[in-house]
């Protein structure tokens, strides 16, 4: 028996009146999609329960089966995991952002343009991480080069009593007058995002990237605090060894700390531009090599969602059914019994260029237990079908079936 989960990260919307009123599912082509959907299960899921932040941190922990009221202690430990960092229990760990802020004199008088500074690339902003650390790692502070425009900061002896420290992508193109850290335990935090800038702005690889007409990284951003927690072994909870493909450091931290395989796919980047056909070999040569669960995290469609880029929204969907899920059906073929659960983590509306709670839909199709399904896979598809599963973390017990060994 073979299981696979495609997470879209992202991809539930709402209606656009740019789409004809459609969503980006219901516009996408996606054939491999659709076909699935009229042999399977397709209802919706809240995997983020009320009063719990929609981050993809809570999400996915939710998805995969974990609890976030029992498991989550905040976003940035599992990117800490993932980047080899051993954090102490008391050690406070925080998301930092590369970002780009506007230029006006006073720094509380800007607003964020890019909540990626422009994906800059890994190489690129290892460059200015390791500048920012030369000048503010000491006994207390010490900040580590992540992928792209995510990085880690450590506080050691820190506080979680840090007040509000708001995601930037959910401010793009806003005043960040209103959401700097103002706690003040985190006064220092605010000072070296300040100086961030300061620092930044003329430093030569970022003239260089506004010469090429790219964005500058000129500001660190904070926020995703959290402290170290482990998570219950996957294969103890379900029976099964698992692996995770994902570009991005949140979900090959949650892998390996659910003693997952993690799976590192050259030129996977998060975005419309990752490998996605590279994701797909990945997958089939996991269940290859003996593994019986491969969970298969895609970032494009909520990236696109945070950007407002409608068109590009409707793409990544195209892409993951035609260069994702087509290769992977067609391998799954070969096993006598397979299992997928297609869905994404929660929704990130165009409109709203963030995350919301939501119910989102799912797909669960099972080559030896067909069932009679809607003709698509969308929202809508998932609301007629009248299949509701309140508790999120519930989803992959139905998927799997808990066998805690």
């Amino acid at each position: 028996m073979k299981y696979v989960v495609l997470l879209c990260d992202g991809m539930a919307d709402y209606q656009v009146p740019e789409l004809g009123n459609l969503t980006p599912m219901q516009k996408a082509y996606k054939p491999n999609m659709d076909m699935l959907a009229k042999k399977s299960e397709v209802g919706l899921v809240k995997s983020v329960a009320d009063g719990l932040k929609p981050g993809s941190d809570v999400a996915n922990l939710s998805v995969l089966g974990y609890d976030p009221m029992v498991y989550y202690s905040g976003r940035s430990p599992l990117e800490a995991g993932s980047i080899g960092i051993d954090m102490k229990p008391t050690d406070v760990s925080f998301r930092c952002n590369l970002v780009t802020l506007s230029d006006e004199e006073n720094y509380d008088d800007k607003t964020i343009i890019d909540y990626c500074a422009g994906d800059i690339s890994t190489e690129e902003a290892a460059v200015l991480v390791k500048y920012l650390a030369e000048n503010f790692d000491n006994d207390e502070f010490r900040l580590y080069a992540g992928v792209s425009y995510r990085h880690c900061l450590i506080w050691n002896n820190g506080t979680m009593d840090v007040g509000t420290l708001t995601p930037p992508h959910d401010i793009t193109g806003k005043p960040i007058k209103e959401h700097l850290p103002t706690h003040p335990n985190v006064k220092k935090l605010y000072e070296m995002m300040k100086k961030s800038y300061d620092l930044l702005k003329d430093h030569p690889l970022n003239k260089e990237r506004e010469a090429r007409g790219e964005r500058p990284a000129n500001s660190m951003w904070f926020w995703g605090e959290g402290v170290k927690k482990p998570l219950a072994s996957f294969k103890d909870k379900y029976g099964v060894n698992g692996s995770m493909i994902s570009a991005v450091d949140l979900l090959k931290g949650i892998g390996k700390f659910s003693g997952m395989k993690v799976v590192n796919v050259p030129g996977a980047t998060g975005y419309l531009d990752t490998n996605f056909e590279g994701k797909a070999q990945a997958c089939i040569d996991e269940l290859k090599s003996g593994q019986d669960f491969v969970y298969i995290h895609v970032e494009a469609p909520d990236e696109c969602g945070h950007r407002y880029e409608i068109e590009n929204k409707v793409k990544a969907i195209e892409i993951i059914d035609e260069k994702i899920l087509g290769p992977v059906l067609a391998a799954l073929e070969e096993y006598d019994d397979y299992k997928i659960l297609i869905m994404p983590d929660h929704a990130t509306p165009l409109c709203l260029k963030t995350h919301t709670n939501d119910p989102i839909p799912y797909l669960i199709y099972h080559k030896k237990g067909e069932v009679a399904g809607p003709d698509s896979f969308s929202e809508e598809t998932a609301k007629q079908g009248g299949i509701f599963v309140e508790i999120g973390h519930t989803v992959m017990d139905k998927f799997i079936g808990r066998q805690e060994i």
